[in-house]
């Protein structure tokens, strides 16, 4: 088996897979908690960002990030690594590389598995000088500004397609900023569109003419649905909201499906002036269009932060959040949980009192939740874990 990444000279193979970690026994399993996937200054990265997590169709779990060469910033030599687990997240396989593109930014992984068993990976793309800043204002050329690849794996992530620009197809020429997720995509599984993949993505808008604003205003800031009816062969744009007038502004999307069908969608209000800093929405077109645009989310509080929603599978299952609970810091990842589909939230469990910021959840079985998330010591950044969560404590 032979990784691929994309570099300036072409496309090369990145060396064998070393063997794949050994299954732990039912009796290890119940006693792992918390483990490391990822660790700033390892590996050849002095940091890792932007967790992404799902189960493989053949159980495995893989953790996807974005590996930064050159620091934390945003912008520079950043290439999307995967990690794997074959023991429910307890121990984890080496690093791979799925997205190189040499000195630029390849990042903000969303994957998602289809009904077939393929795994269809989402990324983003900037050139390695270009910052978000930069990007907001306009003042980069299209070629170096965001894009956005889509990738495959028919081997359960062993190996990866080369990637390929879909950005002609997801995004609109009038778009400047623009990034997938983050976190896990999602595939329906019930009502007339079942089999559709759903990617929550946000984008920001250029100002309109004659205005003194520059488009890196927050205001400026949206978000948007892609959605493939094929497995990603194909995508379309679906719901947009962009509105900006400054009360929600959209960014950081996360979605799951609800057991009635209907997709809910749960966003990051990046400093507008609604009351809080979530905001939420649904479709009942399998993510094509929004019943209402995004709305204040009053009982999820925290800080301006990505976070993460999945629906549990079973009989009366809730819907789970996942970011951090403190609102004045990135701190106290907590899960809270929802028994009327997302209109109310209530604080479940705390997973850790440290910082942490950006997070994914993922069930890993019919017994445990697995939630990926950044955390550290001093600071939210020093490590990504991998937290197993009984769902009897979910209930």
């Amino acid at each position: 088996m032979r990784l691929w990444k994309l570099t300036g000279a072409g496309l090369l193979a990145a060396g064998a897979l070393t063997a794949s970690v050994m299954p732990a026994t039912a009796s290890e399993q119940a006693k792992c908690v918390t483990s490391t996937p990822y660790t700033a200054n390892t590996e050849g990265y002095s940091a890792f960002r932007i967790p992404a997590v799902i189960t493989a169709a053949n159980g495995d779990v893989l953790a996807f990030a974005e590996g930064r060469v050159g620091g934390l910033g945003d912008a520079g030599n950043i290439d999307t690594v995967l990690k794997r687990s074959t023991d429910g997240g307890c121990t984890w396989g080496p690093l791979q590389v799925v997205h190189d593109n040499a000195s630029n930014t390849a990042g903000n992984p969303a994957p998602v598995v289809t009904t077939g068993g393929r795994i269809v990976l989402l990324t983003t793309f900037n050139a390695g000088t270009a910052t978000e800043a930069m990007i907001l204002r306009g003042e980069v050329t299209a070629e170096q500004s965001r894009r956005v690849f889509v990738q495959h794996s028919d081997d359960d992530g062993a190996t990866w397609s080369a990637p390929t620009d879909i950005t002609a197809q997801t995004k609109l020429t009038n778009w400047r900023w623009y990034a997938t997720a983050p976190g896990h995509a999602t595939r329906l599984t019930v009502g007339a569109h079942k089999g559709r993949l759903v990617v929550p993505a946000n984008h920001s808008i250029a100002p309109p003419a004659g205005s003194a604003d520059t488009g890196a205003e927050a205001k400026y800031y949206g978000g948007h649905s892609l959605y493939s009816d094929d497995d990603g062969a194909t995508w379309q744009i679906g719901y947009v909201d962009d509105n900006p007038d400054n009360y929600v502004n959209v960014n950081e999307t996360t979605a799951t499906q609800l057991p009635d069908g209907r997709v809910y969608f749960n966003t990051r209000d990046h400093n507008g002036t609604a009351p809080g800093t979530r905001a939420d929405a649904y479709s009942t077109d399998g993510g094509a269009t929004l019943v209402k645009p995004f709305h204040p989310q009053g009982t999820i509080a925290g800080p301006v932060v990505e976070g993460t929603v999945l629906q549990l599978r079973g009989p009366n299952a809730p819907l789970l959040y996942a970011g951090p609970a403190d609102p004045a810091a990135r701190a106290v990842l907590t899960i809270r949980i929802s028994h009327d589909s997302g209109i109310t939230f209530t604080p479940a469990l705390a997973l850790s009192g440290l910082p942490a910021a950006y997070s994914d959840l993922v069930q890993v079985d019919a017994n445990t939740v697995g939630v990926l998330y950044e955390t550290g010591d001093f600071g939210a950044n020093e490590r990504i874990e991998f937290h197993r969560v009984p769902v009897q404590s979910l209930r």
